[in-house]
C-alpha cells in the first residue's frame, strides 16, 4: 500500500504521481491557500456588509426590497456551492473546479466594479430628486452580483476541503494538526472580513464605490497568483468512486426492493467486504450504527434477489448524510439570525448617533468589524487555551465534541438576539421621548449601544461557523467531503432565503390595512423590536430542537489502515453527555 517517505493516504501531485510527505502538504502548503481565503472574504464582505446601503442610497430601493435582495444574493452565494461540490467530487476534482470558478468570480468582481464606477450605469439625481434605476442598470448590476455567486459556488466548498486534504489522516501528528486547521482557516477568513468592514466600507461611502470594490478585485487577482505559486507543494486526493453520490440513491432503492426481507439479529450477518479489500483499495470501512435501521435492508444477503446487496459501508454512508441533514435543519434559524448583521442591524445603525468627535461619522456597516474583532480574539483563545484545558478534562482531542461546540454557540447567539431586542426597545423609547418621526432624524442614542450584540455574535460564530464547517467535513462519507461541506454553506444560504421570506411576510401582514409595519421604510416609525422578539422566540424553540437532534445523532466510526495493515477504530464508544449531546 505505501512506500517509505510517501504520504500514507494515497494523495498525489497534479500529474497523478505519489508525493513525498516531507516536501508537500501540511502548513507549508496551506500558507499559499489562506491568502486567497482572506482576499476572497474581503471581497465578499466588502459587498455584503454595505450592499443594503448601496441599494437604498444609489439604486433607491425601499427597505424591505433592499433587505430581501441582499438576502437573496447572499443566499445564492452560500447555496451554489452544492453544484460546485458535486462537480468537484464527481468530475473535475477540487483543484480544477476551484481554478475555473475563481476566474468566474474575478470576472464578476470586474463587472461589479465597472457597474458602480460608470455614471451611465447608475440612476441620476436632479435637485435632490433621484430617478429610479432603469431596467438596463438593474440588469447589469444584478448580473455582476450573480456572476460572483456562480464563481463562489465552485470556490467556497473546495478551497477549505483542499486545505484539509493537505494533512494525512494516517499520520498521527498531521491528524492532530488538522484539528487546528479549521480554526486557523477561519482566522484568515475573519482577517479579510475585518479589512472589509473597517476599511472598504469607509472607502465606499467617502471615496467612492468604484474604489471600494476595485481594491478587493486587485487583491483577489494577487491572491490567485500566490495560490498557483504553491502548486508543487499541494497534495491531491485520488477519486476512489466514479460517482460518490450514487449510493445516496442506490441504498434507499435497494432497501425498498428488499422491504419484505428480515434484517438479521446481528450486523455481522449483513453484507460487507473483507477488511483486507478496503486496505488494498485505500478506502475506509465505515462501521455499523443502530440508526435509520430501515436502510439496513439494503445490505441483507438474499440469494434469490436479482439486485446485489449494498455493503454496510455504503449503507452507513447514506445514514451519515441523513444524520447530517437532521443537524442541518436545526442550523437554519441560527443562520437567519446571522443574516441580520448585514441587513437590519445596519439599517438600525443608520438611525442612531454615529458621530465620533466633532466631524467624523462612523459608517453603520463598519460596526460589523466588531463581529470580526471578537472572532479574531476568540479563535486563538479557543485553540490555545480552551481546547487543551477541556482535552485534559474530557480526553477528547477536540476538547469538546462537535455538537457540544455548536450547542454553546447557539446559546450565545440567543443571548445576542435578546440584547438586540432590549437595545431596540430602548431606541424606541428614546424616539417617543424626543418625538422623533422623520426617517432621516437621528435618534439621540450612540451607535455603540449595538456593540454587545455584534461582539456576542462574533463569539458565537467561533463555536458555530467553525464547528459546522469541521462537523460536516469530518462526518461526510470519504468520497463526498466537498459535497459534505456544502451542508455548511447551504445552511447559511437557506438561512438568508428564510430571512428574506420572514421579512417579506412580516411586512405584508403587519402593514396590512392601516397597520404599522414592523419593518417599514421609516425605522423610526416601525416596530423592529417586535421582529427581534419574534426571532428570539423561534431561536429558543430551535435550541430545543437542536438538543433533541443531537441526542439522536451517532458519530461516524471508521476503520483505517495504520502502520502496515493494523486496523484502528477512529472513534470512542458513544455515550450521552450531561448536555444531552453525543460524546
Amino acid at each position: 500500500m505505501e512506500t517509505k517517505g510517501y504520504t500514507q493516504d494515497g494523495t498525489v501531485d497534479l500529474r497523478g504521481r505519489p508525493v513525498l510527505a516531507s516536501k508537500t502538504g501540511k502548513w507549508r502548503a496551506c500558507a499559499f491557500l489562506v491568502g486567497y481565503e482572506a482576499f476572497e472574504r474581503m471581497a465578499f464582505y466588502g459587498i455584503a456588509s454595505n450592499l443594503v446601503n448601496y441599494l437604498t442610497t444609489q439604486l433607491h430601493e425601499d427597505t424591505v426590497s433592499s433587505v430581501r435582495n441582499v438576502n437573496n444574493w447572499s443566499g445564492s452565494v452560500w447555496i451554489t456551492p452544492i453544484i460546485g461540490a458535486y462537480i468537484a467530487d464527481t468530475y473535475l476534482g477540487r483543484f480544477w473546479t476551484f481554478t475555473v470558478s475563481s476566474l468566474i468570480y474575478v470576472v464578476g468582481m470586474i463587472l461589479l466594479t465597472t457597474t458602480v464606477s460608470m455614471k451611465s450605469l447608475r440612476p441620476t439625481c436632479t435637485d435632490g430628486i433621484c430617478n429610479k434605476a432603469s431596467t438596463l442598470q438593474i440588469v447589469f448590476f444584478y448580473t455582476s452580483l450573480y456572476t460572483i455567486a456562480i464563481g463562489a459556488g465552485g470556490t467556497k466548498p473546495n478551497i477549505s476541503t483542499f486545505g484539509a486534504d493537505q494533512f494525512d489522516d494516517f499520520n498521527p501528528q498531521e491528524k492532530e494538526h488538522k484539528v487546528s486547521f479549521f480554526n486557523w482557516w477561519m482566522f484568515s477568513s475573519f482577517l479579510g472580513a475585518l479589512v472589509a468592514t473597517l476599511a472598504l466600507v469607509y472607502i465606499q461611502e467617502n471615496l467612492g464605490w468604484g474604489l471600494g470594490y476595485g481594491i478587493p478585485t486587485v487583491g483577489l487577482l494577487f491572491s490567485l497568483f500566490v495560490f498557483y505559486l504553491g502548486t508543487p507543494s499541494y497534495r491531491h486526493k485520488v477519486k476512489k468512486t466514479k460517482s460518490p453520490a450514487r449510493d445516496l440513491i442506490q441504498v434507499p432503492i435497494i432497501a425498498f426492493w428488499n422491504r419484505k426481507l428480515q434484517v438479521p439479529n446481528h450486523p455481522s450477518q449483513l453484507h460487507e467486504h473483507e477488511p483486507q479489500q478496503y486496505i488494498n483499495s485505500g478506502k475506509r470501512q465505515v462501521h455499523y450504527t443502530p440508526i435509520f435501521r430501515f436502510l439496513d435492508k439494503a445490505a441483507v444477503k438474499d440469494g434469490n434477489s436479482s439486485k446485489p446487496p449494498c455493503t454496510v459501508t455504503q449503507v452507513e454512508g447514506t445514514k451519515l448524510v441523513l444524520g447530517m441533514l437532521l443537524i442541518w435543519l436545526v442550523t437554519l434559524i441560527p443562520s437567519t439570525i446571522w443574516a441580520q448583521i448585514n441587513t437590519l442591524f445596519v439599517k438600525q445603525g443608520t438611525t442612531m448617533d454615529r458621530s465620533l468627535g466633532s466631524s467624523f461619522q462612523i459608517p453603520a456597516a463598519s460596526l460589523g468589524s466588531f463581529v470580526t474583532f471578537s472572532m479574531l480574539l476568540s479563535v486563538p483563545m479557543y485553540d490555545r487555551y480552551f481546547v487543551p484545558f477541556m482535552r485534559r478534562k474530557t480526553g477528547n482531542p477536540r476538547g469538546i465534541t462537535l455538537l457540544q461546540r455548536l450547542g454553546i454557540g447557539f446559546v450565545i447567539q440567543i443571548a445576542a438576539i435578546a440584547i438586540a431586542y432590549a437595545v431596540e426597545v430602548r431606541r424606541m423609547h428614546a424616539i417617543r421621548m424626543h418625538h422623533i418621526m422623520g426617517p432621516k432624524e437621528t435618534v439621540p442614542m450612540s451607535i455603540f449601544c449595538l456593540l454587545p450584540q455584534y461582539v456576542l455574535l462574533g463569539i458565537a460564530d467561533v463555536f458555530n461557523a467553525i464547528g459546522l464547517l469541521e462537523f460536516f467535513y469530518d462526518q461526510s462519507p470519504e468520497d463526498m467531503q466537498s459535497l459534505g461541506t456544502t451542508f455548511f454553506t447551504s445552511g447559511i444560504g437557506v438561512g438568508n432565503f428564510l430571512n428574506s421570506f420572514l421579512v417579506t411576510v412580516v411586512d405584508k401582514i403587519t402593514g396590512r390595512g392601516n397597520g404599522k409595519s414592523w419593518i417599514g421604510d421609516n425605522l423610526n416609525d416601525s416596530h423592529l423590536d417586535y421582529y427581534y422578539g419574534f426571532l428570539l422566540v423561534i431561536s429558543t424553540l430551535n435550541l430545543g430542537a437542536f438538543l433533541w437532534a443531537s441526542s439522536k445523532y451517532v458519530y461516524k466510526r471508521e476503520t483505517i489502515e495504520f502502520n502496515e495493515g493494523c486496523i484502528e477504530l477512529e472513534s470512542k464508544a458513544l455515550e450521552i453527555s450531561p448536555l444531552g449531546l453525543q460524546v
